[in-house]
């Protein structure tokens, strides 16, 4: 082993683990076949890097793919330089609870990884249960491998700019691998680690604001279950955000306007309430809509922040954020790094147990913003599954925030393109494919066309003004015609409640397999 750099002894502050410093290539024994292996990160940052690509790299040398498979748990995705080839080489058995790439969702979807779909706020607390283990000795994973910034003088780790489930997974993990990372800067001071307690032990999360702490600044871990610490200075690989285009900016608009008046109406404060929002450009549009906004002295309860936050900071219009990652560009990061004093004091990094905690999110009366794969004109919600069976990344945090948010809204272009239709393929269906959020959990449903509010609406209400308000132009006559013979039929029958025409409710997604448009002539 060449000389030990002064940063790594600087930010390992533990002179005992330095002895444990190793060559990811020299780690590879700790993974064999079949292993239960635990990955740091959230949304692409944070993740190991060092290990995994020598495991990959060992594969690929010596032909063993698919000889060595692993069921492997992260909090949410991890980078696509590593997840993305361990798919590609056929590592992969079994994953949960989130992922993001076109290699890992082709195996997934191919049948090759068997992916088990979960609400990250309680992914990190059934692995605590073992209920993902429940049929090993001792409900354990073999190995975490997690990155850290730093550790301190007691081995605790001080996360980087993801925190996710890393709390848990080390505590379930019989060995541990450390990847320090000494490209970032040491981000103590700026988490807040809460453990997981088993019932009937736990506690509740006194959280009555974003900015209150009710942790530590590490995740605490016996020392003597490191068995190694790897010296990494390799950056998170992030991509550009997706850009805002005229539809998300419109949606945004839609949005500014209905908080607008619900401050009018007295059900939302002048600085309205914290904010969720998710990945994507119609989440960035809106958060830009912000700050050109009359709103201030905001705040965030979140799960990522992207670039458009770091606008919003400096703008003076955001007081605090708290999330369990930022997911910044490359650019994004050389920001926040270059004017670190700046954001420093203002922002709060939080497991993804108490980020997404029900109890949480519903006492501080969250706004929570996500965008679906489609919904239904009854209000119902597809994030996951396109067609019903096509997995794209997962439910990820969005039903954490929906079912228990003060206001949970979800916006979405009316339509997508596509190579076959110049309208593309309608978001508002006549009945969803596949549902993750029910009718019980929405309360608003936004497009650029227009935004539907059915709050205290019933079933048949809210078709009318989901289909008046929301839908393209292209595909409103379709709709409203489905719901007309709907309704005719079943209040016939005296079942008019929500009325389904229930075998050609998907005639539209049929009519797009066969014809490749989802246009129809009748129903």
């Amino acid at each position: 082993m060449s000389a030990i750099p002064a940063l790594l002894r600087e930010r390992v502050r533990r002179p005992a683990l330095l002895k444990k410093l190793a060559q990811a290539e020299d780690l590879l024994h700790h993974f064999p076949n079949g292993a239960y292996i635990g990955w740091s990160g959230f949304t692409g940052v944070g993740y190991p890097k060092k290990v995994p690509t020598a495991l990959a790299d060992h594969v690929e040398r010596n032909n063993l793919q698919g000889q060595l498979r692993y069921s492997l748990f992260v909090g949410a995705s991890s980078g696509a330089d590593t997840e993305n080839r361990w798919a590609d080489l056929d590592m992969i058995e079994r994953r949960a609870p989130h992922q993001v790439g076109k290699s890992i969702a082709k195996g997934i979807n191919e049948g090759r990884i068997n992916f088990f779909d979960k609400h990250l706020g309680m992914f990190p607390q059934d692995l605590t249960y073992g209920f993902y283990t429940k049929d090993r000795k001792d409900n354990r994973i073999d190995v975490a491998c997690v990155e850290a910034s730093a550790i301190t003088e007691e081995g605790g780790l001080i996360c980087g700019p993801s925190v996710g489930a890393t709390p848990e997974l080390v505590q379930m993990a019989d060995k541990i691998i450390v990847e320090v990372n000494t490209r970032m800067p040491n981000f103590e001071g700026l988490h807040d680690i809460t453990t997981s307690e088993l019932p009937p032990n736990r506690k509740p999360y006194l959280v009555m604001a974003p900015e209150d702490r009710i942790g530590t600044h590490h995740i605490p871990v016996d020392p003597d279950r490191i068995v190694a610490i790897v010296h990494s200075d390799q950056p998170d690989a992030t991509g550009p955000n997706s850009p805002e285009d005229a539809t998300s900016k419109a949606i945004a608009k839609h949005l500014i306007d209905f908080f607008s008046s619900e401050v009018a109406a007295g059900r939302l404060p002048k600085n309205l309430l914290p904010l969720q929002s998710g990945i994507g450009n119609i989440a960035n549009a809106v958060v830009g809509g912000l700050v050109d906004s009359d709103f201030e002295n905001l705040r965030v309860w979140t799960e990522v922040l992207q670039d458009n936050f770091l606008d919003l900071f400096d703008s003076g219009k955001l007081t605090f954020a708290t999330t369990t990652s930022i997911r910044f560009s490359p650019d994004g990061f050389q920001r926040f790094y270059d004017n670190w004093d700046r954001y420093y004091d203002k922002l709060l990094l939080r497991s993804q147990v108490v980020s997404n905690s029900p109890e949480i999110i519903r006492r501080l009366g969250v706004i929570g913003m996500n965008t679906p794969v489609e919904v239904d004109i009854y209000a119902h919600a597809n994030s996951t599954c396109v067609m019903g069976s096509r997995m794209l990344n997962g439910l990820g945090g969005s039903a954490d925030f929906l079912r228990n948010a003060k206001l949970s809204i979800m916006h979405t272009p009316s339509t997508r393109p596509t190579k076959t239709d110049p309208h593309g393929v309608s978001c508002i269906v006549p009945m969803c494919t596949h549902v993750d959020q029910t009718e019980h959990d929405l309360d608003v449903v936004v497009t650029e066309q227009g935004l539907a509010d059915v709050r205290g609406l019933a079933p048949r209400e809210r078709a009318r003004v989901i289909i008046e308000k929301c839908a393209h132009p292209e595909y409103k006559p379709i709709l409203l015609d489905y719901f007309n013979t709907a309704e005719q039929i079943c209040l016939r029958k005296g079942m008019g409640h929500e009325p389904h025409h229930l075998f050609k409710a998907f005639n539209m997604h049929k009519n797009l397999q066969e014809n490749g448009t989802m246009k129809i002539d009748s129903w």
